[in-house]
């Protein structure tokens, strides 16, 4: 259920991101995958390893980063040929046993415990999709982070950052930083993040593509 922005959905068409979609997908896509994302660095270098649900976790790259950090992880996806890549991804050291890949559909499964870190990156699930992020938040234990990263509405691809002629991702796959840190409740969370950003990253095909990001860090308060 994990897509990077290189590789979002195709033209304005609608989908249900159901199972046979994010199947489809992947066996589609080309052989490796993607880095992992920079946020993960940006608003998580400082916190103390613990455990970690990855939401949507996809070819695993955010999963395998977080592993070699120290964090315990769990990455779940709902499709078995993105797992099946996640499994083969180069891990350094011992990290590759402390990630458990589990193949699941997020809208229905739910985890036996709460996670000191829930994160999930351009997952597009077949639910809507602030709903989704509102789910996988309950998930965070009391004290821990919730990391969502996900497509803003102006998600240009082209040759560059300045053309907008390429396809982008479908309306329901897309939120605002306000959308999502509005689901949080100022009781329940502090919101330490909650911005778009820019940023340019290389198609498999060669293409630069232009990313809208959203990033939106927050703590379940105690």
């Amino acid at each position: 259920m994990h897509e990077h922005g290189a590789g979002t959905p195709d033209g304005h068409e609608t989908h249900d991101f159901d199972a046979a979609y994010w199947e489809r997908h992947w066996q589609d896509r080309p052989a490796g995958g993607p880095p992992p994302n920079p946020y993960l660095a940006r608003e998580l270098g400082d916190l103390a390893p613990g455990t970690a649900l990855d939401a949507g976790c996809g070819a695993g790259a955010e999963a395998v980063w977080l592993a070699e950090h120290g964090w315990q992880v769990t990455a779940v996806d709902v499709s078995a040929e993105a797992l099946a890549r996640a499994a083969e991804r180069p891990v350094a050291g011992d990290a590759a046993g402390r990630v458990r890949w589990q193949q699941a559909d997020l809208c229905d499964w739910r985890p036996a415990t709460a996670f000191d870190l829930v994160t999930t990156h351009y997952a597009h699930p077949a639910m809507p999709q602030l709903d989704f992020y509102e789910r996988i938040a309950d998930w965070v234990a009391p004290g821990g982070t919730l990391l969502v990263v996900g497509h803003g509405s102006t998600h240009h691809h082209g040759d560059g950052p300045q053309h907008g002629d390429g396809p982008q991702p479908p309306a329901e796959a897309t939120v605002t930083a306000a959308d999502v840190a509005g689901r949080l409740d100022d009781a329940g969370w502090e919101v330490l993040t909650a911005g778009e950003q820019q940023r340019s990253v290389t198609a498999p095909d060669g293409r630069v593509v232009a990313l809208r990001d959203v990033v939106v860090r927050a703590v379940r308060r105690r």
